[in-house]
């Protein structure tokens, strides 16, 4: 008979945690300066922005509805 003889042996890997990891040095932003923008990202972040404030100011309502601050203002 066959005998299969196997050499695997599974890798194994030392995982640490990043509280306990060394800390890295951190990449320096001075002197950068600032990203050139097109027309048609300045729009998008600008639409953007308005979707968030709208989103923003829908969930304040939506919490004062909920704690019955607005029930004066309803029709």
């Amino acid at each position: 008979m066959t005998t299969m003889q196997s050499s695997y042996k599974p890798q194994r890997y030392n995982v640490v945690h990043p509280l306990q990891d060394v800390p890295e040095q951190k990449c320096s932003s001075e002197g950068l300066g600032q990203i050139a923008i097109t027309p048609s990202v300045r729009l998008s972040l600008r639409v953007l922005r308005g979707y968030l404030m709208l989103m923003t100011v829908m969930l304040l309502y939506h919490v004062l509805d909920l704690a019955g601050a607005l029930k004066h203002f309803k029709l």
